[in-house]
């Protein structure tokens, strides 16, 4: 079931809700997303598949732009996307307004029908084809604090580095003995003049490995532990 439903209406909101979709399921896989008229498979009862979905849902956007109050038919059933916000407060589901473009305001609560005069106390986000990046950035961000499941999910999250390969090398030797100690092992090897392996035991270690060479050594030793590990339809 989608994690995120976008709600918006038609001729106010549905190109921005197409990208926050692409965008979204980009970040969190298209299972977490829902957009009505992408998601709505053909010959599906869209009114059982969009109630089912808000109810299912971690989270509402509500797209607003500057026409989402010009249809008389806000605030009544006729109108799904009232239909889908208030089954998203009868669900307790988290509510969130998003303001399209620079200019749009929060609607105020003199201004809603009494139904969803609670909406204009629902804090918002927003965001402005101007500003694309950044915006949905901030909204997928917000998202992925909000619901563990897309935090879960999120293909953006930093992936800690791998360490590479401990290993050394020594240069010329001459009547000298190197001894290498390995610190996840403790193994002690002791290399004579002609790199024979004179004696190796096992001893208690700590750290990340030692390096321990006497006398003559001309071409000098180099060792490489890694790097260390990172402490509807057109009823809308």
């Amino acid at each position: 079931m989608p994690e995120i439903f976008i709600n918006y209406r038609t001729n106010d909101g549905e190109q921005a809700a197409a990208t926050l979709d692409n965008a979204l399921r980009v970040r969190f896989g298209d299972e977490h997303v829902y957009r009505a008229s992408r998601s709505i498979k053909p010959g599906t009862r869209f009114d059982d598949d969009l109630i089912k979905n808000v109810r299912g849902s971690s989270v509402i956007l509500v797209l607003i732009g500057d026409q989402w109050m010009d249809k008389p038919a806000l605030g009544t059933d006729e109108d799904w996307v009232t239909k889908e916000i208030l089954e998203a407060f009868r669900y307790d589901l988290r509510v969130i307004p998003v303001l399209l473009g620079r200019r749009t305001e929060r609607p105020a609560k003199r201004e809603l029908p009494a139904s969803l005069m609670w909406l204009s106390s629902c804090q918002t986000l927003r965001y402005d084809h101007q500003n694309d990046e950044a915006d949905l950035k901030r909204i997928g961000d917000s998202l992925a604090d909000l619901v563990p499941e897309l935090a879960a999910a999120d293909r953006t999250a930093a992936q800690p580095e791998t360490p590479a390969e401990a290993g050394n090398a020594t240069g010329d030797l001459h009547e000298s003995r190197v001894v290498q100690t390995d610190g996840g092992s403790g193994n002690v090897v002791r290399i004579g003049p002609d790199n024979s392996r004179h004696h190796t035991k096992k001893v208690h270690l700590n750290g990340t490995g030692s390096t321990l060479a006497e006398r003559d050594i001309r071409g000098g030793i180099r060792q490489n532990f890694g790097a260390t590990p990172p402490s509807e339809d057109d009823q809308r």
